[in-house]
């Protein structure tokens, strides 16, 4: 069944509710962003001639346009492609080759910078603009019905990095995500018709997949004026329109609830604040629930399985009288409802209560697979379990503990950034010999990106803003490093790799 037909769904049984909102302004009624989205349907698949499974890449910022466009091209039978905004036009420009990508959706201000970077490579894909005549004429071309997809096609294809490499294409069906929306209702959020879920984070992300239990429920969907997360804009969005519900990374939530508690502001226009994306700190959700009460969830997931590994509940995080609240609330909560999660060592092999290992998952939720990735799918897929490359622990009560993280990638602001990618492009500096990147806890963002540089000899008075100019022409700005230690050498073992370990000791000390 094709996830589609949600948005149909709710069009035929809610047509005059609000759907779609740019701040406290209504853009369209259910009716409306249902006939939108099929006339763009019908554009995709007569107009432009492209066939059921073909690739549409949405390379926007959150807009109202993203809501019609993510949902047109399910609509046809194809499969989203979403990229995140804040990437380089060369680091979008490999995804959309990757994926053999027959379309691109691109806001305004990104196609400029698109556009040359598509032509390095093969022959040109044809962008599509919202505000343009193209656009204009794909949203008035004659609709279509709901395309019929089995469940097991391929229906979105999200670009995750590795610690090494190129980003991998997670391949997520049908039946993956609407596993992911059927475990939204049983462990994150019941969803009422009055609600309004705010994108405040990417929706090319998480933010967006929980686009479907709101389309299902026939709730609103308000885009921020701001196009993002703003503090000041949120409390007013609250109080104007109301039963906000949100995807927040940590650092957002901490912000948030500053903001709450400076203003002394009243919280009662949030409905449900869902975080997730990195780690949250215990002392942070304690002061957030201090000041804005019982409106958290938390979930843990992966690209691979998306939002739903396990969840932390509302009603758990709100019960301070539980003695074993301290040991929760710094959890990950219990596996969800359709899923099952082990700690097993590393051949697999269940581990009892409290042990470390890492975290494995099974269930409709998992994907298929990467993207033309035979490897490292045999990697990550063993049995058919998901090795997430997380460590953590697990109680007697079920609960998670994330301990570590196998793989260094860094977490910052809700975005993963990995710093492979980061020393290739400090690397290809002539005047830098070697590089390490490691991430440090960071109040604001959650981790905040740290690059130990070696120079060349005779280059000693190369500074941080020379390669703070070299990252921004090869890697998207939010990767860059915050800070640049310049260092004579980097600790090495006996077989030549860097000690991260010690590293962070240094910024320990």
């Amino acid at each position: 069944m094709n996830l589609a037909h949600i948005l149909a769904r709710s069009a035929r049984s809610f047509p005059e509710r609000p759907a779609l909102l740019v701040g406290e302004r209504c853009m369209h009624t259910y009716a409306a962003l249902a006939a939108r989205s099929a006339r763009l349907a019908g554009y995709l698949r007569h107009n432009l001639g492209l066939e059921p499974g073909a690739r549409v890449a949405i390379f926007m910022g959150n807009t109202p346009e993203y809501m019609e466009c993510l949902y047109g091209v399910l609509w046809a039978g194809l499969v989203v492609v979403p990229i995140n905004a804040k990437l380089h036009p060369r680091e979008a420009a490999w995804i959309i080759g990757n994926a053999e990508a027959r379309l691109v959706c691109v806001s305004a201000e990104l196609a400029g910078g698109l556009a040359p970077a598509l032509t390095e490579g093969a022959a040109p894909v044809p962008l599509l603009v919202p505000g343009d005549g193209h656009y204009l004429r794909a949203v008035s071309a004659l609709a279509i019905p709901v395309q019929d997809r089995a469940p097991d096609d391929l229906a979105w294809l999200f670009y995750t990095s590795g610690t090494t490499g190129q980003p991998k294409g997670v391949m997520l069906s049908h039946r993956n995500l609407q596993a992911m929306t059927a475990c939204f209702f049983m462990d994150v959020d019941p969803v009422h018709a009055d609600d309004a879920v705010v994108y405040a984070a990417p929706m090319s992300h998480g933010a967006g997949l929980y686009s479907f239990p709101y389309v299902l429920r026939g709730c609103r969907h308000v885009i921020p004026a701001s196009g993002g997360f703003e503090p000041e804009e949120l409390l007013h969005l609250s109080r104007r329109v109301g039963r906000l519900c949100l995807f927040a990374a940590p650092t957002m939530v901490r912000r948030l609830a500053d903001r709450v508690r400076a203003e002394k502001a009243d919280p009662s226009g949030f409905q449900t604040i869902i975080y997730g994306g990195g780690p949250m700190y215990a002392d942070d959700i304690r002061a957030a629930l201090d000041s804005m009460g019982p409106r958290f969830v938390q979930i843990y997931g992966q690209g691979e399985s998306p939002m739903t590994i396990t969840a932390l509940s509302r009603s758990v995080l709100a019960d301070r009288s539980e003695a074993a609240w301290a040991a929760w609330v710094g959890s990950v909560g219990v596996a969800q409802a359709l899923v099952e999660v082990r700690i097993v060592d590393p051949e697999g092999q269940p581990l009892a209560n409290d042990e470390v290992g890492e975290v494995v998952v099974r269930g409709d939720t998992v994907m298929a697979g990467y993207w033309r990735n035979p490897a490292a799918t045999a990697s990550a897929l063993r049995d058919g379990w998901l090795w997430t490359g997380d460590l953590g622990s697990m109680d007697s009560h079920g609960f998670v503990t994330l301990r570590d993280r196998s793989k260094d990638v860094i977490i910052s602001g809700g975005s993963n950034i990995y710093p492979r990618e980061v020393e290739e492009a400090l690397i290809a500096h002539p005047a830098v010999r070697e590089v390490s990147v490691i991430g440090r806890r960071d109040a604001e963002w959650g981790e905040s990106v740290v690059a130990f540089v070696v120079l060349e000899d005779g280059h000693g008075a190369l500074g941080a803003e020379a390669l703070d100019q070299h990252c921004l022409a090869h890697i998207a700005r939010f990767k860059r490093p915050k800070e640049y230690r310049f260092v004579a050498a980097l600790p090495k073992n006996n077989y030549g790799k860097v000690l991260k370990t010690e590293l962070r000791a240094l910024l320990r000390e």
